[in-house]
């Protein structure tokens, strides 16, 4: 019998249909680390990698991150049989004098982060983990929570941290300084954007903690927290509003859109649509909410995102460390349990006792202006162009936040060697090199506009080089327009969307002057020049383990060289499915926009893309 890797996944063969299937994964999910949980419980240590943290704190993240889906089970009247491996595992955690402590906390430390999940569990369930405690027990850990958050943390979605632990706090009784929650959620909500988004701290990006976080924590709030009315009755409206653009960062299918960092926690992208109902909070008709949260789960029950023992691993679409953060342990993946959390409600809440419904059609792009993003509905498939946003303090940001375009179906590939560019993807992406070893890429912007459905921005590989880059949607294409103005020659390789690999390589390309394309099994990719002066088409095969989703991917690229001085360039480039209408799309592909034309448009119309600019906010 030859090994299926998708058959490992906790998920696979629940048909995730029902509440109680959910239930189900939850527990299902649970069980592959009861063999790694230490004697005294405090301690689950779920692999050998590591991460910039110590391995105290590795090992209570792996403790605590499954608190994000056992605790709205049980709140929901789910049974979870292994509290007593949670109450040892606390108290013994917390306790200076036992070999399981966790470890001093400290400013902006990863303890800070996990113990949100504990307060959490005291706030909703402290009948399971809190009151069977002695008394001596209830001493330690309400101390080190205390301790906690009265320190600093990092000037982003951890914040919020603070918040959580204190909810738990005054769910049982803990005296604190309440002062400090206001100050912290205070400084959360001056990272509003407006719209109905935020950004994460003081940087020019927008990603999966805006959903998975901000508006997360939030709706918790929300819901838990006694009084300030204003400021719950404010995240509901800001989530109400933010939900009829985030819907556009997911696919027919349940596949999220392929973007930013912290990739590894999957399916906690979802978790947005689970806390709009334990908030109550019915921002799209609740069958519409239901469907977008119930396809993303199911998505992914067919992917081998866990290893063999069951144990989720780092990556996305299959284990993959090459597109982790210097923060993720092997227990990081569990915030994923954090999608679970309308478990809390009853079977007849609303939420529940819909049926799901599909999709809606979109014809006309989207613009998502504060994020610098126009998304555009391809068949089977969500497309969204962006401009404005960048991150350059890890590995692969510039792949995670500055490509021109990212897709819910065709997930971005990540550069496995920077010393090669002949190897490069340059999926989605302009790459240039002036010794055709080394390369670069977009990183950061001068300027970042948004007219309409239309993008634009500024950017300098080199501090003697300027491009400047315009994106246009064009269903089921985009075109992107570069104008490159440089003192010296330089080598250039712009890519398509990355398919999958056939086994057997089993796949059909084509490249000619000015085109190519690649005929996979279940997906076509095109891109074709559209510049005064054609480049080479080339059938590219990327370095296995780069891409997402996907181990082996394809993609098509355009190759040339420019000369001294200032060149345009023009691309228009599209991936669908087979089966789908490509044929008549690549008979038809865009004309080249007039490039006059599009100047005046942005002289006249363009706007500084909001996440893009960052405000002088004092903390």
């Amino acid at each position: 019998m030859i090994y299926d890797p998708t058959k490992a996944n906790p998920l696979s063969g629940n048909p995730l249909t029902t509440r109680d299937d959910l239930a189900k994964a939850v527990i299902d999910l649970f069980k592959p680390l009861l063999p790694y949980f230490s004697e005294g419980g405090a301690r689950v240590r779920l692999g050998a990698a590591g991460a910039i943290f110590d391995r105290a704190a590795a090992d209570l993240e792996g403790f605590a991150r499954p608190l994000w889906g056992i605790v709205p089970l049980v709140a929901g009247g789910g049974h979870f049989p292994h509290w007593n491996l949670y109450r040892s595992g606390l108290a013994n955690g917390t306790n200076p004098d036992h070999p399981e402590y966790w470890g001093d906390l400290a400013d902006r430390n990863q303890r800070l982060v996990e113990l949100a999940a504990v307060g959490f569990a005291l706030a909703l369930v402290p009948e399971h983990i809190w009151e069977p405690l002695a008394d001596n027990e209830k001493k330690t850990v309400s101390a080190y929570l205390v301790a906690a958050r009265n320190l600093e943390f990092i000037d982003n979605n951890w914040k919020f941290f603070r918040v959580l632990i204190d909810l738990g706090l005054e769910r049982v009784g803990v005296p604190f300084d309440h002062g400090k929650t206001i100050a912290y959620l205070d400084e959360a909500e001056a990272f509003d954007l407006g719209e109905g988004w935020y950004r994460d701290g003081p940087v020019r990006r927008v990603d999966y903690y805006i959903p998975f976080a901000m508006h997360f924590y939030g709706l918790i709030y929300a819901v838990l927290a006694r009084g300030d009315e204003a400021r719950k009755e404010r995240f509901r409206a800001r989530a109400e509003i933010f939900a009829r653009d985030i819907r556009h960062w997911f696919g027919p299918d349940g596949a999220a859109l392929a973007f930013g960092r912290s990739q590894t926690y999957r399916f906690a992208a979802g978790g947005f649509w689970g806390a709009l109902a334990f908030a109550g909070v019915e921002a799209l008709p609740w069958a519409e909410i239901k469907g977008y949260y119930m396809r993303h789960i199911r998505w992914w029950s067919a992917l081998p995102i866990a290893d063999r023992d069951g144990v989720l691993s780092i990556g996305y679409g299959y284990p993959n460390l090459l597109m982790s953060e210097s923060y993720n342990s092997p227990g990081s993946p569990y915030w994923a349990l954090k999608f679970f959390l309308p478990l809390a409600l009853p079977e007849d809440h609303p939420f529940w006792a819909a049926e799901e419904a599909p999709q809606p059609e979109f014809s006309e792009p989207v613009a998502l202006k504060p994020a610098g993003m126009v998304a555009m509905h391809t068949p089977g498939n969500v497309v969204v162009l962006s401009s404005g946003q960048q991150h350059d303090k890890m590995r692969g940001a510039n792949e995670k936040y500055s490509k021109f375009v990212y897709s819910t179906r065709y997930a971005f590939n990540i550069e496995a060697d920077d010393r090669n560019f002949a190897a490069a993807s340059f999926d989605g992406m302009l790459g240039l090199s002036d010794d055709g070893v080394h390369f670069r890429i977009r990183q950061t912007l001068e300027e970042a506009l948004i007219s309409g459905d239309r993008l634009y921005s500024r950017w300098r590989p080199w501090n003697d080089v300027s491009i400047e880059t315009w994106l246009i949607p064009a269903n089921p294409w985009h075109v992107r327009i570069h104008r490159i103005t440089t003192p010296r020659a330089l080598s250039t390789i712009e890519g398509g969307f990355a398919i999958e690999r056939a086994d057997f390589n089993a796949d059909r390309s084509e490249q000619a002057e000015g085109r190519a394309v690649w005929y996979g099994q279940t997906d076509v990719s095109a891109i074709i020049d559209l510049s005064p002066s054609p480049r080479v088409g080339h059938a590219m095969s990327p370095i296995p383990n780069t891409n997402l989703i996907y181990a082996k991917t394809v993609l098509p690229q355009l190759r040339g060289e420019i000369a001294p001085g200032t060149t345009l360039l023009a691309t228009t480039a599209m991936a669908l499915p087979v089966g789908e209408s490509w044929v008549m799309a690549l008979s038809n592909p865009p004309v080249q926009p007039e490039l006059d034309e599009l100047e005046r448009h942005f002289r006249e119309n363009g706007e500084r893309v909001p996440a893009f600019v960052l405000p002088r906010r004092e903390t």
